[in-house]
């Protein structure tokens, strides 16, 4: 009879089922503590609220990074975490209070589909992109985020990359016509000289030349990235202007050879001084793409863990919008993101002072008109349409008043006689078009000071990629506006 092997006395960690946490952005799920974390005992409230604490704790900075908030619930039976999304997306790992490793992971998706929001990205040339974030990878994830926005990420690294690329002296050998540098004579008296090639002379010197390994290594990256956008057609046209996005930066390298990059190549490349951070992202997508490195969220294998905030996608969007309707009205727009719009707020004495400035998201300028856009990726509009103002919740309704509010102080910014202080909400595409079918697309109302008069518009926007017709409906009210 063989002995029994001897244990310490513990028990080995299980790990939680659902290793992946999923809910869309703006929401709140339930899930029950006892089933995640798979406790089986005839009391399990108390371990599985425990459980559920030490998940909080640890994880305290790292939920912050997707705006989620964590808490802990109980309804007298069971315990619940209860998780409540903002306006980011994105996927990251979260620390198991069983084993003290990234085991589990957080994801958060886009209330509005990935399949809208793809086309958007393409139409706003890709202004907003998914950003990777500094932490351990995630060992498993779900497979709901497609390969292209992995591709959005790497490519538009890469097109910093490229930028920042300085020239640099290297030795050049080459046959020349006229002797540079040092002569190889002895390779021109035994190989030239026989051939009667007289005039090909050996020659080595310095030459500034940009640096042809990295190029090669973006090269090899485009190839690959090209390649696999090329297995995505399927997801829309958009598909086709990233396509165009990569072979415009494949034109820039493609004197050169494409190179695998090897992890010695990758170390001296970091060695480098004066490291700008554009340079630094480049080699990170270049070493993603060499090691097949998956977005967190495309497959079971390790992931990048990253974030995109929504509210940052739908300011870039409205702004697409908006300079179409500017273009077409002849107005002058500045915009929040090219920081034109600040205006600064004197405090005395300043290290009193608490909000530094006013930024309005778009500011349109006419003669004699001004329109000051703020958009709000927010669920105003929808429940605002779907309820009346005295059954919607007072949290939704004290969060409508700061928009208005805030959007009325960007008015007073102005110096025109006529403003137009603008308030937008995203709504769906199937929203949108019963507005525009009902002819309910704004809600308008009018305050006078003197001769000073402020129009307020409430609109909803849909997350679809058709900027321009979306644009066309705007434009007759501005000019009425304007003709007024």
């Amino acid at each position: 009879m063989q002995p029994k092997p001897r244990t310490n006395g513990l028990l080995p960690v299980a790990l939680a089922t659902d290793v992946c946490i999923e809910l869309k952005d703006n929401s709140v799920i339930r899930k029950s503590a006892t089933k995640f974390f798979r406790i089986e005992s005839r009391n399990p409230a108390p371990t599985a609220a425990k459980l559920v604490e030490q998940l909080i704790f640890a994880n305290r900075r790292l939920i912050t990074l997707l705006d989620v908030n964590i808490e802990c619930a109980y309804n007298g039976n069971d315990v619940y975490l209860a998780i409540h999304s903002g306006n980011a997306v994105g996927a990251i790992p979260l620390i198991s209070p069983q084993s003290a490793q990234h085991d589990l992971g957080l994801v958060v998706q886009p209330r509005f589909e990935w399949g809208g929001i793809g086309p958007m990205l393409g139409e706003m040339g890709w202004r907003i992109v998914p950003v990777p974030l500094k932490l351990p990878l995630l060992r498993r994830s779900e497979r709901k985020v497609p390969p292209w926005v992995l591709s959005s990420m790497v490519l538009t690294r890469l097109a910093a990359l490229l930028n920042s690329l300085h020239r640099k002296f290297d030795m050049v050998h080459e046959h020349l016509t006229s002797p540079r540098g040092r002569i190889d004579w002895d390779q021109y008296a035994c190989r030239s000289i026989p051939r009667s090639n007289f005039l090909s002379v050996p020659c080595s010197f310095p030459d500034l030349q940009e640096d042809r390994l990295i190029k090669g290594a973006i090269r090899y990256t485009l190839d690959r990235q090209i390649q696999s956008l090329q297995s995505q057609r399927h997801h829309g046209a958009f598909i086709h202007r990233l396509i165009e996005f990569a072979q415009s930066l494949h034109r820039l390298v493609q004197d050169v050879p494409a190179h695998i990059p090897t992890s010695l190549n990758m170390q001296i490349w970091m060695r480098r001084p004066m490291l700008t951070a554009h340079f630094v992202d480049g080699l990170q997508a270049i070493e993603w793409t060499a090691e097949e490195r998956g977005l967190a969220g495309l497959s079971d294998l390790q992931g990048l863990p990253w974030r995109m905030p929504m509210d940052q996608f739908f300011e870039a969007w409205i702004e697409t919008i908006f300079t179409s309707v500017a273009r077409k009205t002849g107005g002058q727009i500045k915009t929040a993101r090219q920081r034109t719009t600040t205006h600064p707020i004197s405090w005395q004495p300043a290290y009193l002072g608490s909000q530094k400035s006013l930024v309005p998201d778009i500011w349109i300028e006419w003669d004699s008109t001004t329109l000051i856009v703020d958009a709000k990726y927010k669920r105003h509009w929808e429940e605002l349409n779907q309820h009346s103002w005295s059954r919607v919740e007072e949290d939704l309704r004290e969060n409508h008043r700061t928009d208005l509010f805030q959007v009325l102080a960007y008015a007073n910014l102005a110096r025109t006689q006529t403003v137009v202080a603008c308030l937008i909400y995203p709504c769906s595409e199937q929203t949108w078009r019963s507005l525009v079918q009902s002819d309910r697309l704004m809600h308008q109302a009018t305050i006078s000071a003197g001769l000073r008069s402020v129009h307020l518009w409430l609109l909803a926007v849909p997350m679809m990629a058709d900027a321009e017709s979306i644009a066309a409906l705007f434009c007759p009210p501005v000019r009425s506006i304007l003709a007024a």
